[in-house]
């Protein structure tokens, strides 16, 4: 028997494209001949997404919906979809289309063929997003892959297939502030990249502005790296050497006689805001990641479900609420 198939979806006020994804993502399971289901997971949409996700379900039991209690973010929406996932595979993928659903029959292929457990989806190109968006896109995961420990694919995002070892790992992590695609490079296995053309939006604004890419960004860092830690030391140690160094040249020329104690104010202005800001800066960085401790040590659920639809009653789930 053919392996089984999860497509998780997260949705965030995807009214104006939902019924498009879902009906592409169907039609192009009724190809395959795997068992499938598909995973909508509602991330406290304020729009009419609930209400259509729950028409879906009603009229087809291989549609199940989980409903947030509010908005908890993207990365806690796909998380809940692997938690809730029991399948030998799944799929992650955005509802807005950008990256095509029929993808999905190849991937499977490419993931047979190198007897893979994870397929990543590499952006060759990015229809429909500015300038300033390709550049920080490219700029940030090259940025990161130079702070992580673990070397993350460039050019990648969420879509991407994985099998039932690389879903059991992810879901004995416990940490609060996931950054997915890093959590999966984290793992291990046989990962191998698929290369794509990506769509623009089928229909709506995006998701993901500048301030929550910011928000991904700072997390993926902190959570996959000390690195910044060991730059605030190593920018510390140099700004020590500096000022002793002036110091030194001071009291050299003050005895010399080659520089004059009323002399230099600006420069000394400017060395004043410099070792102030080095101070401030290693200050933020200690601050974040205590600030991520204290979000872990609270222990808090990820997310908070409101409402389930076509999941089986009286089992016991693989949540990590």
């Amino acid at each position: 028997m053919n392996k089984s198939l999860s497509v998780i979806v997260p949705c965030y006020n995807e009214e104006e494209v939902i019924a498009e994804s879902y009906g592409r993502i169907k039609k192009m399971l009724t190809k395959l001949d795997h068992p499938s289901d598909i995973i909508f997971v509602n991330d406290g949409s304020v729009d009419r997404t609930e209400q259509l996700l729950s028409q879906f379900a009603k009229s087809d039991k291989s549609v199940k919906v989980l409903s947030f209690s509010r908005n908890f973010g993207h990365q806690k929406a796909v998380t809940a979809g692997l938690h809730y996932c029991t399948s030998d595979m799944a799929v992650i993928i955005d509802a807005d289309l950008q990256d095509s659903p029929e993808l999905i029959p190849e991937m499977i292929l490419t993931m047979e063929k190198a007897n893979a457990q994870v397929v990543y989806c590499v952006r060759k190109t990015r229809k429909g997003e500015g300038f300033f968006k390709k550049l920080s896109a490219k700029v940030f995961y090259r940025i990161l892959n130079f702070f992580s420990e673990v070397k993350l694919p460039v050019d990648a995002g969420d879509f991407r297939l994985l099998d039932k070892s690389i879903i059991r790992e992810f879901n004995k992590m416990h940490e609060k502030g996931k950054y997915i695609r890093g959590l999966i490079s984290w793992v291990g296995f046989k990962q191998i990249p698929f290369y794509y053309e990506r769509e623009a939006r089928f229909a709506g604004e995006t998701k993901y502005p500048f301030s929550k890419m910011l928000k991904l960004a700072t997390t993926s860092m902190l959570y996959f790296s000390t690195k910044p830690l060991k730059l605030a030391t190593t920018i510390g140690f140099f700004s020590v050497i500096i000022s002793l160094g002036l110091a030194f040249w001071s009291i050299l020329g003050k005895i010399m006689g080659f520089t004059h104690a009323d002399s230099g104010w600006t420069s000394l202005f400017v060395l004043i805001i410099f070792f102030g800001g080095v101070q401030l800066l290693t200050i933020g960085i200690v601050g974040a990641y205590i600030g991520n401790l204290f979000d872990e040590i609270k222990n808090r659920p990820e997310y908070i479900i409101e409402k389930k639809q076509n999941f089986e009653t009286g089992k016991d789930e693989k949540t990590k609420q």
